[in-house]
């Protein structure tokens, strides 16, 4: 600790030779700042306050039906962006600034400077957000203020309206091809089952299912068509073994039954009946089907005749007019209509039967192919309904918004004309003039008494030069010598105090002219 007193002490020392120079410099710093300080152009800011409301009551309400982005997040990457070159070309459109430039040259060097002296601050989680801008004509500044928080908040709106219309779009163009992907899924599906209607039926039955259905229908087909054949079978014994019964021959037909022209007959009759309902018996209608009937009787008539003519020869004449033996005749020939008309059925279903049979092999194929179609299908329809949701969220979202539902901009101090400049500050910059004056002239003594160092104490000589000093020999102090250094240390002391005192009333000076 005394070696490096001892070493101050040394310095300050070599640094007293200097003082003056010291001195100097410190007066020609502080003279020289306070002219630039007081030179200085007074600049006037203004500033305006806005308060972002993120935390609005329709998004909690909302919920899973509107896509709600991270509104904190979009309106810091805001603040941070801002203050970008397309955005300052359109202020100084909007603050009518580019009426004062001339050159290109001048129009990047406005641009450069409002990038440097714009400035945005952020309270941090409050979402309050300070704009201010400082120029040496305040109107000036306040203008630019003013265009700065309508940019703010068109910024934040107009982006936004940007980016949900930029997503709708591109949902719109998703959608729309998916829309096609899906016609055309549909219609390969559509082509598949009409190609392969014989293996995948309808109603929604496989293959085996089919199998099933058809050899179920072939088998009753074939229980109802041995059924029949019986029925056929015996009638037909019946007619062979069927003894005659002979009725007394009549002179009229009434007893004898045809059964094909006593049907039209009584067909005839009904609809007269109806007719005679509805219209006079001059109607061409009725008189038509009045002489129908005549002509059918009349040709009823006619056979009758005929078959008596033709039987009465024969022990069967009599037989051909019993109406039992007519009517089992009639039975046995519906009967054998029925059991072609089963036959017929069986060999259709034996003939389905056996192509569906030999359509087995193709059977895995046509499955794997279904599969995928299927498939291909319901991942397309699963993502246009995605697609299809995604967009009526955004549609919701977009409502949300135009309705204020995501962020709400408030201008809580607009930005007001300047009175009173605010920069430079010139109480402050003076006080630290002066200190870096008298610090500049500590530094300069410190420097010229490293280069140009003098020995004061033995002790030092002795450890620079590494040799002994037998002594050292001192100066007598004479009372003018004493008078002399009296009057430099007053000068000298004067002259720091003066600086100080000058420093002090720059100080004053400038404070009574801002005031």
């Amino acid at each position: 600790m005394e070696e490096l007193v001892s070493q101050l002490v040394v310095y300050l020392r070599g640094m007293w030779r200097f003082r003056w120079w010291g001195l100097a410099l410190a007066w020609i710093i502080g003279i020289v700042g306070t002219a630039v300080v007081a030179t200085m152009p007074d600049k006037y800011e203004s500033t305006a306050r806005i308060y972002v409301d993120t935390q609005s009551l329709l998004r909690p309400l909302m919920s899973g039906l509107a896509v709600q982005p991270n509104v904190d997040q979009q309106v810091a990457v805001l603040s941070r962006t801002l203050i970008s070159r397309p955005n300052i070309e359109k202020l100084i459109t909007m603050a009518d600034l580019d009426h004062e430039t001339r050159t290109p040259e001048e129009r990047e060097a406005m641009i450069a400077t409002l990038g440097k002296e714009l400035q945005i601050r952020s309270t941090g989680r409050d979402n309050l957000f300070t704009l201010a801008y400082a120029d040496t004509r305040p109107e000036r500044a306040q203008r630019v203020v003013q265009s700065l928080v309508s940019l703010f908040v068109e910024s934040g709106l107009g982006r936004k309206q940007q980016d949900t219309e930029s997503a709708r779009r591109f949902l719109d163009e998703q959608i729309a091809g998916y829309e096609k992907k899906l016609a055309d899924a549909e219609n390969r599906l559509k082509d598949f089952r009409l190609r392969n209607m014989g293996l995948l039926g309808d109603g929604g039955k496989d293959y085996v299912s089919q199998i099933a259905a058809l050899s179920q229908a072939a088998q009753a087909a074939r229980l109802e068509l041995r059924e029949a054949e019986n029925s056929r079978d015996s009638l037909r014994r019946q007619l062979v073994g069927e003894e005659p019964v002979l009725l007394p021959e009549a002179s009229s037909t009434i007893g004898v039954s045809i059964p094909e022209i006593d049907g039209r007959i009584d067909t005839l009759k009904r609809n007269l009946d109806e007719m005679l309902l509805r219209y006079t018996e001059q109607h061409p209608d009725v008189s038509g089907t009045r002489r129908v009937i005549e002509e059918l009787e009349a040709q009823k008539l006619e056979q009758v005749q005929a078959m008596r003519a033709a039987g009465s020869g024969s022990q069967f004449g009599a037989l051909n007019s019993n109406p039992v033996f007519q009517q089992m005749k009639l039975a046995l020939a519906e009967s054998e209509a029925r059991v072609a008309s089963l036959i017929a059925r069986v060999a259709e279903y034996d003939e389905r039967l056996a192509s569906l049979r030999g359509l087995a092999e193709r059977l895995p194929e046509i499955e794997a192919e279904m599969a995928q179609l299927n498939r291909d299908y319901a991942v397309h329809k699963q993502n246009y309904d995605s697609l299809v949701q995604r967009r009526e969220q955004a549609n919701i979202s977009v409502d949300m918004g135009a309705r204020g539902g995501v962020a709400d901009f408030r201008v809580i101090d607009p930005p007001a004309l300047p009175t009173a400049p605010s920069q430079p500050n010139r109480m402050v910059l003076i006080p630290i003039i002066g200190l870096l004056g008298l610090g500049a002239g500590f530094a300069l003594t410190f420097l010229i008494s490293q280069l140009r160092p003098a020995f004061t104490d033995g002790r030092v000589l002795r450890e620079v030069l590494g040799l002994p000093v037998l002594g050292t020999v001192s100066m007598l102090s004479t009372p003018q010598r004493v008078r002399e250094r009296s009057r430099g240390l007053m000068i000298f002391g004067t002259s720091v105090v003066l600086f100080v005192a000058a420093m002090a009333a720059a100080t004053m000076a400038i404070k009574l002219i801002q005031g």
